[in-house]
C-alpha cells in the first residue's frame, strides 16, 4: 500500500517500553511500512508535526502525557485532525475505551495483540485516510479551477487587465461607496494615438504587442488600490478610488510621459514620430454623480484631448 504522493506509508508508533516498540516495528517494517518512534507524549507531538505520519499507533499509558492527552491534542489541530490513532492498551475497562473514544481515537487494540489483526486494522484505518486525502487533494484542485475561472471570467485575454464588465461592476461599487463615505474617486480613460495607422502598417500582431506593452505599464505604474481595465479596442480605463482630479491628473500625466518614452517597433513611421497616449480624466461628483455620467464625462474629455493635439490629459472640457 502507498499513500496519494506513491511513497511508502509512515507510522508513527508512541510506547515507553521498547520491546514493545521494537516487536510493533518489525511487524510493520515487514509489511512494507516506515517507521519512526517515540518514548512518551511529548516526543510523540513533535513527532507527528515534524514527520507527518499517516498513521500513528499510540500507548495509553505513558510519561509526560498519557495517550488520551496526545490524542486530544492531535484531534482538536486542524492539521492533524484527520491522522488516524490506533490507541494501544492493556486497560479492559470499558470506562477506558469510552476516554479513548471521547479522546477522538480512530480505533483500539488490546495487548497483548496478534500481528494479524494489528495490520488488518492498520490496512483498513490507512485506507480511509488516504481516501480522504485524495479527497482533500480533489477538493483543493476544484477550488483552483473554480478561482482561476472566476479568474478568467473577469479578465481581459490579450493584456489581462480587468474586462468591461469587471469595469462597470467595479465602477458602480465604488460610486456608492463614494456617495456614502463623502470620498473622491477619479477616471482617467486611455486612448493610444493613432492606433489604427500602427496597425495597418505593422500588422495586428505587433499592434496585440503595444497593447500588452501599455497595459503592463499602467499595471506597475498604479497602486493596488486602482482598478486597471481594458475598456475595448485601443482604450484603457482606470478607476481611481480615493483620489481628487488634482491628484488623478497627476497620475494620468506620469502614465502620458512613460508612455513617450518607450521604445515601439516602427513607432518613427507614426503621424507623431512616436507612439502616444491621450487622456480624459473625470472626478466625482463635480463630473457627475452616476457612473454613467463619469463614463460620459471621461469619454468627452478623451475627444478633447485628443482634438486638441494628442499627447495630452484632459480634465475639463
Amino acid at each position: 500500500m502507498k499513500n496519494e504522493s506513491g511513497k511508502r506509508p509512515k507510522i508513527l508508533l508512541v510506547d515507553d517500553i521498547i520491546i514493545n516498540l521494537e516487536l510493533q516495528k518489525v511487524y510493520l517494517q515487514d509489511s512494507g511500512y516506515d517507521v519512526i518512534i517515540a518514548m512518551d507524549g511529548e516526543e510523540a507531538l513533535q513527532k507527528v508535526y515534524d514527520e507527518k505520519p499517516d498513521l500513528i499507533l499510540l500507548d495509553v499509558m505513558m510519561p509526560k502525557r498519557n495517550g488520551f492527552e496526545v490524542c486530544r491534542i492531535l484531534k482538536n489541530n486542524q492539521d492533524t485532525r484527520f491522522i488516524p490513532v490506533i490507541m494501544v492498551t492493556a486497560l479492559k475497562d470499558v470506562e477506558d475505551k469510552i476516554n479513548g473514544i471521547e479522546a477522538g481515537a480512530d480505533d483500539f487494540i488490546s495487548k497483548p495483540f496478534n500481528k494479524t489483526e494489528l495490520m488488518a486494522r492498520v490496512r483498513s484505518l490507512l485506507r480511509i485516510k488516504f481516501l480522504h486525502d485524495e479527497l482533500e487533494n480533489k477538493m483543493e484542485q476544484l477550488d483552483e479551477a473554480r478561482k482561476r475561472f472566476q479568474q478568467l471570467a473577469i479578465t481581459d485575454g490579450l493584456t489581462e487587465l480587468f474586462n468591461y464588465r469587471y469595469f462597470r461592476s467595479q465602477l458602480e461599487h465604488e460610486v456608492a461607496r463614494a456617495k456614502r463615505y463623502n470620498l473622491d474617486l477619479s477616471l482617467v480613460m486611455v486612448d493610444i494615438d493613432f492606433f489604427k495607422n500602427y496597425n495597418d502598417t505593422n500588422g495586428h500582431p505587433a499592434g496585440d504587442i503595444v497593447l500588452k506593452k501599455i497595459a503592463r505599464a499602467v499595471q506597475e505604474n498604479i497602486r493596488k488600490i486602482d482598478i486597471p481595465c481594458r475598456y475595448g479596442g485601443e482604450e484603457f480605463i482606470l478607476i481611481l478610488p480615493d483620489t481628487g482630479k488634482q491628484a488623478a491628473v497627476v497620475v494620468a500625466e506620469k502614465m502620458r510621459k512613460l508612455v513617450e518614452q518607450m521604445p515601439f517597433k516602427n513607432q518613427e513611421a507614426q503621424p507623431n514620430k512616436r507612439l502616444t497616449i491621450s487622456m480624459g480624466v473625470a472626478t466625482f461628483s463635480e463630473d457627475g454623480e452616476t457612473a454613467e455620467e463619469l463614463i460620459q464625462q471621461v469619454d468627452k474629455n478623451l475627444y478633447a484631448a485628443k482634438q486638441s493635439g494628442r499627447n495630452r490629459v484632459v480634465a475639463n472640457s
